[in-house]
C-alpha cells in the first residue's frame, strides 16, 4: 500500500495556502523568519485549519532543514499550553439553568474574573467568557493568549454573533442585553488576543474548569 498524501497548511510563510507536498511546503517556509504550518491527514481538515487558525496549535521556527524536521513534526502534536495566559470556562446547571463562566490565570491560579446568571446555557457561559477575557486584557494592557475549550463560542466570536436558540422572553431579557453588549463589544473594538483551544485530551481539564459536569 502506498503512503497517503498529506496537506500542509502554511498560515506564515512565503506563500500561504495548501499544499500537496512537503517540498512545496518547504520552499514556502525554509528561512522564513518566524514560519507557521502544520500537516493534516485530509483536505477538509487543511480547509479548516486554513480558514480558522487559532483552532489549531502550530510551532514556529526560523529554518526548517532536514536535521530538525522529525523534531520539529513531534513539537507540533506534544505542544504543552502557555501558562501565562488567561483560561476560561462555564458551567450551567441544568443546560438551560443557572449558568456561570470565570477567567483564571493559568500560572497562578488566580480567578481573575466571575459572572453568574440564574438562567442560561452552557454555550451562552462559553462565548461571554471569551469576550470577557478579550475585554479584561484590552482594559488592562496584557499582550497574553486567552484559552477556551469549547470550538462552537470560538466560532461565535469570529461570527461577533451568539447563536443561541435560548428563547428570550422575561426570564432571560437581562442575559440578552448582556449577549448583546458582548455582541456589540466584538462589533466595536479591535484586539490581537490570540484565542486558542484548549487540548483536554492531551492536557486534562482546563485550568477554568469549574469541576462538575452537568
Amino acid at each position: 500500500m502506498g503512503k497517503k498524501n498529506k496537506f500542509y497548511v502554511v498560515w506564515k510563510g512565503r506563500k500561504k495556502g495548501i499544499f500537496t507536498t512537503w517540498e512545496q511546503c518547504n520552499q514556502s517556509i525554509n528561512g522564513y523568519n518566524e514560519a507557521q504550518y502544520k500537516s493534516f491527514e485530509t483536505l477538509e481538515q487543511a480547509k479548516h485549519a486554513l480558514t480558522f487558525p487559532t483552532l489549531y496549535s502550530f510551532n514556529a521556527h526560523l529554518v526548517s532543514t532536514p536535521q530538525n524536521r522529525q523534531k520539529s513534526s513531534s513539537m507540533l502534536d506534544l505542544q504543552t499550553p502557555i501558562l501565562n495566559s488567561i483560561a476560561t470556562d462555564a458551567a450551567c446547571s441544568g443546560n438551560p439553568g443557572l449558568m456561570e463562566y470565570r477567567g483564571v490565570h493559568i500560572a497562578s491560579g488566580k480567578q481573575v474574573f466571575y459572572y453568574r446568571y440564574p438562567y442560561g446555557t452552557n454555550n451562552i457561559g462559553e462565548f461571554l467568557g471569551i469576550v470577557h477575557g478579550l475585554s479584561y486584557l484590552k482594559k488592562h494592557n496584557l499582550s497574553l493568549p486567552l484559552y477556551t475549550d469549547s470550538v462552537n463560542a470560538m466560532l461565535w466570536v469570529k461570527a461577533r454573533k451568539c447563536n443561541t436558540k435560548l428563547i428570550k422572553d422575561a426570564r432571560t431579557q437581562a442575559l440578552f442585553d448582556y449577549v448583546e453588549r458582548a455582541e456589540n463589544w466584538l462589533k466595536t473594538n479591535e484586539y490581537s488576543t490570540q484565542i486558542l483551544k484548549w487540548q483536554t485530551e492531551n492536557w486534562g481539564e482546563i485550568p477554568a474548569d469549574f469541576g462538575r459536569k452537568s
